[in-house]
């Protein structure tokens, strides 16, 4: 590895950190509106959504610069390919976040349903896969990546209960504004889903890079 390809790699995972460092925040500041109710905040993060774009367009001119620059091999490949798919899912949950605050700000009109706090529960264990994925990412850590991969299916089976307690609720009694505010609470269910789906694909991106490993659609356990 030359001295000029290592100082743009250096330079191009302190920049993704710094994108992922944003999503998460953003995700966590997110979640605490629409828990609180805060309209206000929530339509502030709504119309930040771009800056996460621009900066992920940034990345990925970076990636395709070194790509064309150095044509690398074997692992420093890894690496820019692992950045460019990382890359890609900060910026997918970027745009998630901004459709929870959207969703956030419409069910400040109704009453607080009351599975909200399994709606919480996932948002907590969203954020704590992101944020473990991000860690493996800096340490270059395998086990870690694996134990956020685990995890998806804890996201998964909260988000079928969320589904099922809609379902429940969803009676002729409860019609007009109170059906409105179950099809926004399901929705923000399945943005986190997906979330989760995003940060086990940046853990499996992790495993790639460190070892050349592809564990995608594979079992954890197995």
């Amino acid at each position: 590895m030359n001295l000029i390809f290592a100082r743009e790699s250096e330079m191009l995972k302190e920049s993704v950190l710094r994108l992922a460092g944003e999503v998460e925040w953003r995700l966590t500041e997110v979640l605490k509106a629409t828990e609180q109710r805060d309209k206000e905040s929530l339509l502030a993060w709504m119309e930040r959504d771009n800056e996460i774009d621009e900066r992920e367009v940034v990345i990925e001119e970076e990636c395709l610069k070194i790509l064309a620059l150095h044509q690398p091999v074997a692992r420093d490949l890894r690496f820019v390919v692992a950045v460019l798919k990382i890359n890609n899912d900060l910026e997918r949950i970027g745009d998630i976040v901004a459709n929870i605050a959207d969703r956030g700000v419409r069910l400040t009109a109704f009453p607080v349903t009351a599975f909200q706090n399994k709606i919480m529960r996932m948002g907590q264990v969203t954020r704590e896969m992101l944020k473990a994925s991000i860690d493996a990412l800096v340490a270059l850590d395998v086990k870690k990546a694996v134990a956020v991969i685990a995890r998806d299916d804890e996201v998964d089976r909260l988000n079928v209960e969320v589904i099922q307690a809609v379902i429940a609720q969803a009676t002729p009694g409860n019609s007009g504004a109170m059906t409105e505010a179950l099809i926004l609470t399901h929705s923000i269910a399945r943005d986190l889903e997906r979330i989760g789906d995003h940060a086990t694909n940046i853990a499996e991106d992790v495993a790639y890079l460190v070892d050349g490993t592809i564990i995608r659609h594979k079992s954890v356990r197995r």
